[in-house]
């Protein structure tokens, strides 16, 4: 007999592993299907830190999601007992005049979103540059956050598998039901909940068009005196340049990486397939890493110590998509289009997931994130 549940999440990465908690917290019955393990490092979530921030330059109306979501991150820190939030600060520099800077203060000034001025010492920025600083930004663990979500809603009643690929679903069998196929077995629920990060195209109708999939690069840097970045002496920091269209950014040294910072840079890379991504980094994938060091941060200039590449997977305008699927309202919601600055919502978004698997509907601001503004 095919086994039923209540709903059933396609990916138990990010998005996924939050929409299993919050739905087993709220008593329904739920199945997470993971094609790999629990963390892995072939998409998005690898790597150790990622920043968390609420002056938001990609676009104001993200910060009330963003007040919500640290809410989460408490009651997850305090239910887990682990500290996956770390409050380090976050330094900004721009060159004057720059939309990043720009658009920070404007999220502040909305939301009284606190600021500071000064640059720490261990940053050299060019003549006619600016900077902020945000006091209550800093990083949060994401395989901690996700082994921990995970634990949790196993805890309360979730049942996850690991290594079961999902081969298709089907909303057009029994009445009310979705049918899931995997390589292992069927499965049936009410409402399915798709969270398949560079894989989603794979498993959303219709957005194939829409999400492009590209190839980043993590890299981390060995400073001559490592104890000077630790998250105590050290914040994280965000910083456009004049001749690149993204930013850069990078992290303290953390107990995990001993001796070696976090850096990267922020804007899609080379476009590139989920399954055949090229993982081997060469010397041209980390110059303008190694080159920015030492320009913009000369204490920590040194030897690349590791590097790792992990994938983003971006919508057309770089927000994210949370909504039902149209044409499957009752059915199916779906959230994709995360890369680049997703992590930090996974507390809410589990949240607001769980709202739409139940309810169809979100008391939460999502009207700016909805799938119908691609459809033109």
């Amino acid at each position: 007999m095919m086994i039923s549940y209540d709903h059933i999440v396609i990916g138990v990465g990010s998005m996924g592993s939050a929409a299993c908690y919050h739905l087993a917290r709220r008593g329904r019955s739920v199945l997470g299907l993971e094609q790999f393990t629990i963390p892995h490092e072939l998409g998005s979530h690898a790597g150790e830190t990622r920043i968390i921030r609420k002056a938001y330059f990609e676009h104001p109306d993200y910060i009330p999601l963003l007040i919500r979501a640290y809410e989460n991150w408490q009651e997850l820190t305090e239910r887990s007992g682990k500290q996956l939030y770390h409050k380090t600060g976050l330094f900004y520099a721009a060159p004057k005049g720059h939309e990043l800077i720009n658009s920070i203060r404007r999220s502040a000034e909305l939301y009284n979103i606190p600021l500071e001025s000064g640059v720490p010492t261990k940053f050299s920025l060019p003549t006619g540059y600016e900077s902020l600083f945000e006091p209550d930004a800093g990083y949060v663990e994401p395989e901690n956050t996700i082994r921990a979500l995970v634990h949790h809603a196993i805890d309360l009643g979730a049942e996850i598998h690991e290594r079961e690929q999902v081969l298709g679903w089907n909303g057009g069998g029994q009445p009310g039901y979705v049918t899931v196929r995997t390589n292992i077995a069927e499965y049936r629920c009410k409402k399915l909940i798709v969270t398949a990060g560079a894989w989603s195209a794979k498993m959303i109708p219709g957005i194939d068009k829409h999400l492009r999939v590209t190839r980043q690069v993590l890299a981390w840097l060995k400073p001559a005196e490592p104890e000077q970045f630790t998250k105590e002496k050290f914040p994280c920091w965000l910083i456009a340049t004049e001749n690149d269209k993204g930013a850069y950014y990078g992290f303290p040294i953390i107990p995990s990486h001993l001796g070696a910072l976090k850096f990267a840079y922020h804007y899609p890379g080379s476009d590139t397939e989920a399954d055949s991504v090229n993982r081997k980094v060469v010397i041209e994938d980390t110059e303008n890493l190694l080159d920015f060091a030492r320009k913009f941060l000369p204490p920590a200039s040194g030897e690349i110590e590791s590097t790792k590449v992990c994938l983003y997977s971006n919508s057309p305008d770089e927000n994210f998509v949370i909504d039902n699927l149209a044409g499957m309202e009752d059915q199916v919601c779906v959230a994709w289009g995360f890369s680049g600055h997703g992590f930090k919502f996974v507390p809410v978004v589990g949240e607001i997931l769980a709202d739409l698997a139940m309810y169809g509907k979100t008391s939460l601001p999502i009207e700016f994130l909805n799938a119908g503004r691609f459809s033109a």
